[in-house]
């Protein structure tokens, strides 16, 4: 008879409740394990969506840590909650009106002057991103600083959960990145006119046309088309 290696079980408390999980186990599979229909909190299992904030602590320790159950290993005694929505404040705006400053930037988030400095947004991000770096160049209006260091972020609030100034890095870094987006990328004046080319019907009687071919008569067209597209590349 084939020698069966046995698993070694290990408790968690899950809510406050005690279970017994193979050891090994991600947060995330330690909770499926355990019962749990995950719906909310479970996104991309891949460390990529943000969704599957968890808090958790040893059992030897008093402090509590934060991390995503998709990459956080499940350890012996540990208390664990999920967090699937951490409710950061969010500024409401219209990219289109508002200027790209400093002071626009603190009038949105005023908190954003209550930085301490402490660094615990960084030590707290799980794509290990300088999450203070960036909130300091936001503040000296070094938006590409900004948007170099904060590219990565995954939305899922862990900075902000954890932040002693209330504030949430990862809204404002993304008012930033929205606000350089808009100033890199000014739409040409032809395309206004196309618009209106189009809303005036201009082209009504060749897109007629088109619509009533089939799929072999509609290929040379498409294949000009590719060919002019690389020409003028």
């Amino acid at each position: 008879m084939r020698n069966v290696e046995k698993v070694q079980m290990i408790p968690i408390y899950i809510m406050g409740k005690k279970y017994k999980v193979p050891l090994g186990l991600t947060i995330m599979k330690a909770l499926e394990y355990s019962g749990y229909q995950l719906k909310r909190g479970c996104g991309c299992r891949g460390g990529v969506c943000g969704a599957c904030v968890t808090i958790y602590r040893r059992e030897d320790e008093y402090k509590w840590k934060i991390g995503l159950a998709c990459q956080t290993v499940a350890e012996p005694d540990i208390f664990l909650v999920q967090l699937p929505y951490v409710p950061a404040h969010k500024a409401s705006y219209d990219i289109r009106a508002i200027e790209t400053t400093e002071e626009q930037v603190s009038a949105l988030y005023p908190e954003l002057m209550r930085c301490m400095g402490c660094n615990t947004c960084t030590r707290s991000c799980p794509m290990e991103l300088s999450v203070m770096d960036y909130i300091s160049a936001t503040l000296r209006g070094e938006w590409q600083t900004v948007v170099k260091l904060s590219m990565d972020c995954i939305m899922c609030g862990m900075c902000a959960a954890r932040c002693p100034g209330e504030l949430a890095p990862f809204n404002i870094a993304m008012l930033v990145r929205r606000m350089v987006g808009k100033s890199a990328h000014k739409t040409p004046p032809t395309v206004a006119q196309r618009l209106k080319d189009i809303e005036s019907g201009v082209y009504k009687e060749e897109l007629d046309k088109l619509k009533k071919l089939n799929k072999e008569q509609l290929l040379p067209y498409y294949q000009e088309f590719q060919k002019t597209k690389g020409e003028a590349v």
